[in-house]
């Protein structure tokens, strides 16, 4: 998740990138090794979102510019969404702007809470809102861009007066306003881009949307897929033009499928290459390669090895 999480920040410009850890933090770091232009703050103490962001600080010391925030949790935003925040942000020369959504069920969110004259007053968390409140359907999506100065001079001035006896970020929002800064909310078009994942029932969901969007890129780009709803194929996959994927298949990790392919059906390949006009029928290949114009399968197992025509 973290992985997807980078990449859009990263395709929309965020020039750098600092991410929190705490709980097997050591697992996250070792997770990105071969990435150099990532820094991490520890929170040892779980206590909240805010206390996460304070973890930062020394992190952005000497910076003078825009903050966006996003949660670990929550993969599939998309570049389009993010850059839409920070555009608006800009443009409105915001203190802060938050990234929100309208939501039939808005069960477990913040709420956004708005003055008449639909001006952000501030976000209310769902523990700690009144039953008008949380009829509200628009919702924080937990991202936000803020000016660095506004953001660390805010976050000294939360408390962990909650019923969680946390510091909520949130609160930011509320001081911002109460000191009358600017502070601006833009709705998400998409709700499924705010999708969070806290259970293993959330995590198939998100999976889903994901590999959904990753199949239409490809069949845009020029890839026949008979059915969308029974193959997989990683964000990392490069794969040709006029390559067809049967039923069953699965292609992960950096793997690279030249033009003009025939893949499956029930083949599954593993970081492993696959020249042009080369066909792979019900077959397991696992780093390896596979020469233009061959012929593997069926029933073929490659593992750490080559196939030629």
């Amino acid at each position: 998740m973290l992985h997807h999480v980078l990449k859009v920040a990263t395709e929309a410009n965020a020039e750098r990138h600092v991410v929190v850890v705490g709980y097997e933090g050591d697992q996250i770091r070792s997770a990105f090794t071969d990435r150099t232009n990532l820094e991490f703050a520890d929170q040892l103490e779980r206590l909240g979102t805010g206390h996460a962001m304070m973890m930062t600080r020394d992190h952005f010391q000497d910076y003078e510019g825009d903050i966006l925030v996003l949660c670990g949790d929550t993969p599939l935003f998309k570049v389009e969404t993010l850059q839409k925040l920070v555009e608006w942000h800009r443009h409105q020369d915001a203190a802060a702007t938050i990234l929100t959504a309208e939501l039939k069920e808005p069960r477990g969110y913040g709420r956004i809470l708005r003055y008449d004259d639909n001006r952000v007053q501030g976000i209310v968390e769902e523990k700690d809102a009144n039953r008008y409140e949380r009829a509200i359907r628009e919702i924080n999506t937990g991202t936000y861009c803020f000016d660095s100065k506004h953001l660390f001079e805010s976050l000294g001035k939360i408390n962990q007066d909650n019923s969680q006896n946390e510091y909520y970020l949130t609160d930011c929002i509320r001081i911002l306003v109460d000191e009358g800064k600017r502070v601006e909310a833009v709705i998400t078009e998409d709700s499924e881009e705010v999708i969070g994942v806290n259970t293993r029932v959330q995590l198939a969901q998100a999976e889903r949307i994901l590999r959904s969007r990753i199949l239409e890129r490809h069949m845009l780009e020029g890839i026949t897929i008979l059915d969308p709803d029974a193959c997989y194929v990683d964000d990392e996959a490069i794969i040709g033009k006029d390559t067809v994927l049967y039923p069953g298949a699965i292609i992960t990790g950096k793997t690279r499928i030249g033009e003009g392919c025939r893949i499956g059906p029930n083949t599954q390949i593993i970081n492993s290459t696959v020249g042009d006009q080369s066909q792979v029928v019900s077959s397991y290949i696992e780093n390896s390669q596979v020469e233009p114009g061959a012929k593997v399968g069926p029933f073929a197992n490659l593992q750490n090895g080559a196939a030629s025509s």
